[in-house]
């Protein structure tokens, strides 16, 4: 027992103190929990929250091996402890910068086992009635079918479509036969927890699922129990709590021979392009956009400063502008900021993704580049690719937008901005690699963005706008823009991206095609589960499960 292996004072003091949340008296599930009923809730953020985690001493913090795995650095992993909203005043909250970040030896990313980390904060917390440690599960506890356990987050209400992974002995599955209520994207590496007389122990950590709450589909946890030994060989001072929790009833999961599914697996839809289904009603004019408008629009950072903007054209890869490299072209100085409405102000659907590799094109005059992400964003209303212009005809008099961020427009927020223009007819210096358009303004922050048309229901990038010059704009009554198409980097595009996306077959059916809404909440959601697949990050994979239906026979 760990009591009698770990008797220094400080551990005695971390084991009297862990588990106690004086303030819960009242617990509902599924509905915001009152402030300071789960005082070792933490919310990791990078520009926005991104994943859930625990408190479990005065300094270190358990979360998801899969919501700090795709960190090159940890400049700008920011903890926030007492927390109670997301996009309100939160008085008990203080916040921590993260100087360590150690993953399970034996993490494994595809399959998800192991999925456990710690996170080292850059200095101690005081512990208060809103916040305060977990008590973690010791090696020999045991969690039988039925026991009541709790998760919690700021999670989405929502989900995707996701598919097979093995359970294995370091992972413990909770939820309701009926679904209904469990954890979701954003939730990853919070806590789930059981009673034990006046001590809340925590059993699990958020891992993946098959949606949000799918009937006969559990939630799938790292079980904290196996992790005892691992978790105290690398926090030598201040131990976590750990407590042995028991069960009442027998440990049916012995009995249960888990074998391959004899029905072949739904497979998941294909991911469509040029889908915007927040952007049905797009008005004329030059004016700040709207959430989800343009859900493929990147915000491309160096150093936590926008650059230059950019589109997602495929499940992992941004398209932008090369000369946005003239001063770096290391990948890991450069992050990704997706699902991004304001520069300043919070953004709810937002993700960060660091960038893994950036790959040139080499032609003579302008060229354009392709960033490859360190993990697949989740795709949903807010964040969607859009579809490359591959050889189509956008005749003279079609409608046509650019957007993009500038610290010379959109207010104090430095918010999106959409551009209108029209195709119009390029005269003698007609060719099929370039397309003319009305003037429209532009700054130096927008290259990398888009030139975007629509056709047969979809959003097709016709090109990737540069740093606006002279030699942009024809001489003649009518001002005109110059601009080379996407059609002339065809085989570049080929060899980075490898078959492109494919849009919706038609605009009747666009809507059968996108991804599921997803909507935030901003308070921090409880969910009452008893003994239940998708990833729950900002990071949603496309991956298969197999559990054990005899669990629910």
């Amino acid at each position: 027992h760990p009591e009698s292996t770990y008797n220094s004072g400080f551990y005695l003091h971390i084991l009297s103190e862990c588990g106690l949340a004086p303030l819960n008296n009242r617990i509902v599930g599924g509905e915001a929990a009152p402030p300071g009923s789960w005082p070792w809730q933490v919310s990791l953020h990078t520009f926005a929250h991104i994943c859930g985690g625990s408190l479990i001493n005065d300094q270190w913090v358990l979360t998801a091996a899969h919501c700090v795995s795709g960190f090159s650095s940890i400049a700008g992993l920011t903890v926030y402890l007492g927390r109670q909203n997301q996009s309100e005043s939160n008085p008990n909250e203080v916040s921590r910068t993260v100087t360590r970040i150690i993953i399970h030896p034996e993490y494994n990313k595809p399959l998800y086992n192991n999925d456990i980390a710690l996170l080292k904060m850059s200095e101690p917390v005081a512990f208060s009635n809103y916040i305060s440690p977990v008590c973690l599960a010791a090696f020999n506890s045991t969690f039988n079918i039925g026991e009541d356990t709790w998760v919690t987050g700021w999670g989405n209400i929502g989900y995707d479509d996701l598919g097979y992974i093995s359970i294995t002995d370091n992972m413990i599955c909770a939820g309701f036969q009926e679904g209904i209520k469990g954890p979701c994207f954003g939730d990853s590496g919070g806590p789930l927890v059981s009673k034990q007389g006046d001590r809340w122990i925590q059993a699990g950590v958020v891992s993946f699922g098959v949606g949000c709450a799918e009937p006969k589909f559990p939630a799938v946890y790292a079980r904290v129990s196996q992790y005892e030994s691992w978790i105290n060989s690398l926090i030598s001072i201040n131990q976590p709590g750990f407590i042995t929790f028991t069960s009442e009833g027998t440990d049916t999961d012995l009995s249960i021979s888990c074998t391959t599914p004899t029905t072949t697996p739904t497979k998941p839809k294909p991911v469509v392009c040029g889908q915007a289904p927040l952007g049905s009603r797009i008005l004329g004019g030059v004016s700040v956009t709207s959430a989800g408008k343009w859900p493929w629009m990147a915000s491309l950072q160096r150093n936590g400063q926008h650059v230059c903007g950019g589109t997602l054209v495929s499940e992992n890869s941004v398209l932008t502008n090369a000369d946005c490299f003239s001063d770096s072209n290391e990948a890991s100085e450069w992050t990704v900021m997706l699902g991004r409405l304001k520069h300043n102000g919070s953004n709810e659907f937002e993700v960060s993704l660091n960038v893994i590799n950036i790959t040139m094109s080499n032609l003579t005059g302008s060229n354009i580049a392709v960033l490859k992400l360190s993990s697949p964003p989740p795709l949903n209303d807010y964040i969607q690719p859009i579809c490359l212009d591959n050889g189509r005809t956008f005749p003279v008099g079609s409608a046509c937008w650019a957007a993009g961020w500038s610290s010379e427009r959109g207010g104090d927020e430095q918010a999106l901005q959409q551009f209108e223009t029209t195709v119009l007819d390029c005269g003698d210096s007609s060719s099929s690699d370039i397309i003319c358009t009305q003037s429209f303004t532009m700054e130096k922050t927008d290259s990398g963005g888009p030139l975007m048309c629509k056709q047969d229901g979809s959003w097709f990038q016709v090109v990737v706008l540069t740093s606006p010059s002279t030699s942009n704009r024809s001489k003649r009554a009518e001002p005109m823009m110059v601009f080379e198409k996407l059609d002339r980097f065809e085989s570049f595009l080929t060899r980075a991206l490898g078959q492109f996306l494919s849009p919706a077959v038609t605009a009747n059916n666009s809507s059968t095609n996108s991804t599921n809404s997803t909507t935030t909440p901003s308070s921090m959601t409880t969910s009452g589960v008893s003994v239940s697949y998708s990833s729950f990050s900002l990071l949603g994979h496309l991956l298969l499960f197999a559990l054990c239906l005899q669990t629910f026979k």
